[in-house]
Formats: structure tokens, C-alpha cells, sequence
């Protein structure tokens, strides 16, 4: 069987190929899309942008609220006094570990919840979905306080369910050391928010063309097989978006921690730190100082996901 071709210097470009890669199509859509959020995305930076310029200002001054007729200029004395802090970084590695332990657990446990609302029947999919939804709308104060009842050496239940495992005892103070302190904390973050990873992933999962799945399912691909080389894949968007919303809340944790330790034994995080200077101790040119460094924090680790990902948002379609 033979094919016509046209010699090489006689190649046309398609008709419909489009200027610079764009259609019109996506000229409207990303237009309309402009004129639906612009407003939305006007407010809201005017919102955001006047306290966080607020705060780039008030870093560059000694100023303590008690005693505002001392405010000088000091430049960046506040940055530095803050990085050579070893407060700084203790309370950077606290809230490492919490975003860490917290998002990974949420990851897997989400994506299983996903699977379970995605897979269970049509007539139990709302109450199962309900049910699973639940503990996201508990108010994270709420939550706090419930966790640190159930926990707490003289009021919780916990000691003396749990007594049969090992390291557990009547007499088990949680909230007497740091690492036990940390996990209760991360327990009750991983409570509270894995049902939101659940719901994107579902979405995510919603996404997934069903005729892929069924050809891989013909080609003779076992469960595990489609999950890694289907589901995964396509899911890429989605579970990006999931992790980014989740770390970047993770990171700013305060509820669970100002209410089940006040920042003792050593379970302050960055956003605690920067209430303690700004509210507790007054001094307005530090905590603003950590208040800058906390968003940079997240400026990056936002940059840093949407690169490693390397997922167009834009781009992405749903069916």
C-alpha cells in the first residue's frame, strides 16, 4: 500500500493551525474566565496587599506597642536578630514536621477515602460522602479543645482505653513532652483536614475517562497496575492542587497547638512565634518581621509545587 506525499519543499502548514499556539476558542474561554474572577481577584489583592505591605513596613522599625514614642528606623536589624535566633529555627522545624507528617498521612488516607466515596453504591454514596465530610466542618478551635479533652492526663479517656498498648499508661502526660505533645497535634490536623484532601481527590478521581481504565483493564493491568499507570497520571492536577492548598494551610498551623499547648515544651511554630511577638509580648517590628518571613515561606513553597509539578492549570479541562 502506498501513501501520497508531497515533496519537502512543497509542505503546507494546516489552515487551522492557529497564531502563536492559540485558538480563538481559548482566547474566549480564557477571556471570559478574566471577566468572571477579575473583580473577585481585584478585591482580594486589595484586601491582602495593604496588610502585608503593612507589615514589610512595620519590620523595618524598633517598635514596641507600650512604649510607641521609641519607634526608630532600624532597617533590617529585625531579619537579622530573627535568623540568628535559634527560636527562629526551632520553631521552623516544628512546623516542618507537622506539615510533613500531617500532609503525607492525609495524602494517603484521602486518596483512600476518595476511592471509597468514588466506588461506593448509588443509593449509601451521599451518607457515606456526609459522613466521611464531617470532621472538616468542625470549627478547628472546637476540634482543638475535643482533642486535647480526650487526651488530657486528668480529664480524657484515652490513658485508660488505650492502656493495653505499650508506652501507655494511666498515667501517660501527652502533653508533658514535646514528641507526644507534636503527635497529638498532628493526630487532630490529621482528623480535621484529611476529608478536604478526600473531596479534591474525588474531584481529581471524577476526571479519570472511564474508557482508559477499561482498556487497561482489557490489556490484562491488575488494580495496582491502573492505580499507578491510569488513575495517578491523570490525576496529576488534582493531587498537586490538594497538596498545595493542604501545605500552605499546614504550615500557617496555630489553632491546635495555642490550644492544647500554649506553645510550651517546645511546639511553637511560625505562625505562634509571630503571634507571641505581636500580641502577647507587643512588639510590633518583630512579630512583623516573622510575619514577612512566614509569608515568603509560603510564597516559596507555593512556587516550589507548581514547578515541580509542572502542571498547567490553565490548561487542564475537565470532561
Amino acid at each position: 500500500m502506498s501513501t501520497t506525499t508531497l515533496p519537502p519543499g512543497q509542505k503546507e502548514k494546516p489552515v487551522s493551525a492557529p497564531p502563536a499556539g492559540v485558538s480563538d476558542r481559548s482566547r474566549s474561554e480564557r477571556r471570559l474566565g478574566w471577566m468572571l474572577a477579575g473583580p473577585a481577584f481585584v478585591v482580594m489583592l486589595a484586601v491582602t496587599a495593604y496588610p502585608i505591605l503593612q507589615a514589610v513596613y512595620e519590620s523595618l522599625f524598633s517598635y514596641r506597642l507600650t512604649d510607641p514614642d521609641n519607634r526608630s528606623f532600624n532597617g533590617l536589624n529585625n531579619y537579622w536578630v530573627i535568623l540568628t535566633d535559634s527560636l527562629w529555627w526551632q520553631s521552623i522545624g516544628v512546623t516542618l514536621f507537622i506539615t510533613v507528617v500531617t500532609v503525607a498521612a492525609e495524602l494517603v488516607l484521602g486518596f483512600a477515602l476518595a476511592l471509597v466515596m468514588a466506588k461506593a453504591l448509588s443509593a449509601i454514596r451521599p451518607v457515606v460522602r456526609a459522613a466521611i465530610l464531617i470532621p472538616y466542618a468542625v470549627i478547628t478551635v472546637v476540634s482543638a479543645f475535643a482533642w486535647q479533652f480526650a487526651f488530657d492526663i486528668n480529664t480524657g479517656f484515652v490513658n485508660s482505653w488505650f492502656a493495653w498498648l505499650p508506652g501507655v499508661a494511666a498515667d501517660t502526660d501527652w502533653f508533658g513532652d514535646k514528641w507526644t505533645s507534636l503527635l497529638v497535634i498532628c493526630l487532630a490536623e490529621i482528623w480535621k483536614t484529611t476529608p478536604f484532601i478526600s473531596l479534591l481527590l474525588l474531584a481529581g478521581l471524577a476526571q479519570v475517562p472511564d474508557v482508559l481504565q477499561e482498556a487497561a483493564q482489557v490489556d490484562g493491568a491488575t488494580w495496582w497496575q491502573r492505580l499507578w499507570r491510569v488513575t495517578i497520571p491523570n490525576m496529576k492536577a488534582a493531587i498537586m492542587v490538594a497538596l498545595l492548598f493542604r501545605t500552605l494551610d499546614a504550615f500557617r498551623v496555630f489553632d491546635s497547638i495555642f490550644i492544647m499547648t500554649n506553645g510550651a515544651n517546645g511546639t511553637e511554630s511560625v505562625s505562634f512565634l509571630a503571634y507571641r511577638q505581636t500580641i502577647a509580648r507587643l512588639e510590633i517590628g518583630l512579630g512583623s518581621a516573622v510575619s514577612v518571613l512566614l509569608f515568603l515561606a509560603v510564597v516559596i513553597i507555593a512556587v516550589g509545587f507548581i514547578k515541580g509539578f509542572k502542571v498547567d492549570l490553565s490548561q487542564a479541562r475537565g470532561e
